[in-house]
């Protein structure tokens, strides 16, 4: 099938996953606690904060026409109102260099790390961050506005419910992350009850806080003298129910009522999925025997993305963006298979009239996977830990021959 003209074909990065050295956030801080619930420490991560040129480069040279990536809040806002212009020029050269390889850049302005003074002040539990998180947004966008092709607002702004809803955060969890969180205030030198990192210590938001933030944050993107499209992005896993777990299910789906229809306000939104949860009585059910899982644990399933974009197009009634989907596997013929079935799925949303506008896989790069540290590979482009060599799997190859021909493989 031949996609829309103008579809967006890209691979997708966040700030803190790629760039390095990014110690001025609060996952930072957490990475380095000990003891710490992550496997390793992010480090140079795969210092795209230096080497970006390259992989924009290479992206170009595979076909992509996009690029999603972060801009890091810590990095521009160091302290609360002290805004740094080598930050903000340092991401601008980033964006022209999108512009100078024919790539549309996507901006995220918040991908799950905020700066140290955000979380040591309440984080996202605190109704400040929203209006410091707007002051943020407005500084980019009249720095960097006449650069950016389009923008999200917070990335995955309604996991934290889903999460719940889904049964992860239990009793026996939240005491963990408590105490985590004590550990995480000592190491700030703040008290603990004012330590709110997120998504990491206490997976603790305000629904009301992160929607205002994205509503006052798009307002400030627009607000500037060049206008380009704006949104949120969503995790939206296929939700099955199975004997039992209807409620469960039920609760999964009311639980992104609130954000879909807060979408209705922008020009898109992004829906990201990678595979289904099956519920039951007391919370997801794990695959069955014999089911193909990736390195992650997910299920291999390509098709979820499907009913992510057929759930978001009906309640939202926007423009629909896949700003990711991909797969963790050791063997790239897997990500292949993966790419092709995801894309005949995305196709036949089109062909039923739903308006899907672009393709982001995740990652364009081998990057550091939070509390799993470096171990999944979710990357179509490998990066050597020792040297940092960029090194092109055959899926990176094959999706970029689709995004050139704009059309689903034969």
């Amino acid at each position: 099938m031949k996609f829309p003209d103008q579809f967006l074909w890209g691979t997708a990065t966040a700030a803190h996953q790629v760039e390095g050295g990014n110690a001025g956030c609060d996952c930072w801080i957490l990475e380095h606690l000990k003891p710490t619930y992550f496997a390793e420490v992010s480090g140079d991560a795969c210092d795209q904060y230096h080497l970006y040129r390259e992989d924009i480069a290479l992206t170009a040279r595979l076909g992509f026409n996009s690029y999603r990536f972060g801009i890091e809040w810590a990095r521009v806002e160091p302290e609360d109102g002290e805004f740094s212009t080598a930050a903000l020029e340092h991401y601008r050269r980033v964006l022209a260099a999108c512009h100078e390889h024919g790539i549309a850049p996507m901006v995220t302005l918040h991908h799950f790390t905020s700066p140290r003074w955000i979380a040591a002040s309440g984080g996202w539990e605190a109704s400040a961050t929203a209006d410091r998180f707007a002051v943020y947004c407005e500084r980019v966008t009249a720095a960097l506005g006449d650069l950016i092709a389009s923008a999200c607002t917070i990335n995955e702004l309604n996991s934290v419910p889903m999460l719940q809803a889904l049964g992860y955060l239990g009793a026996d969890e939240r005491i963990l992350r408590s105490r985590w969180r004590s550990a995480a205030a000592k190491a700030a030198g703040v008290e603990p009850a004012m330590w709110s990192a997120f998504p990491f210590c206490t997976r603790s938001i305000s629904l009301n806080v992160i929607l205002r933030a994205h509503r006052m944050g798009a307002e400030a993107l627009r607000s500037g003298a060049h206008s380009f499209p704006v949104g949120m992005t969503m995790a939206m896993e296929e939700i099955v129910a199975e004997a039992g777990g209807e409620a469960r299910c039920k609760a999964v789906l009311e639980a992104e009522i609130p954000f879909l229809e807060a979408a209705r306000a922008d020009e898109f939104i992004g829906v990201q999925c990678y595979t289904r949860h099956r519920m039951g009585e007391n919370g997801e059910i794990a695959p069955e025997a014999g089911i193909e899982r990736t390195t992650m644990g997910y299920e291999f399933r390509p098709i979820a993305i499907g009913a992510a974009i057929r759930r978001a197009s009906k309640a939202a009634r926007v423009p629909i963006i896949v700003t990711e989907n991909g797969i963790a596997a050791a063997d790239d013929s897997r990500r292949v298979a993966y790419i092709d079935e995801a894309l005949d799925t995305v196709a036949g949303c089109i062909r039923e009239g739903i308006d899907v506008r672009g393709y982001y896989y995740w990652s364009m790069l081998d990057n550091f996977e939070w509390l799993r540290g470096y171990e999944p590979h979710f990357g179509i482009i490998g990066v050597d830990r020792k040297t940092q060599r960029r090194i092109v799997r055959p899926s990176a190859e094959h999706l970029g021959r689709i995004a050139r021909a704009n059309a689903t493989a034969p």
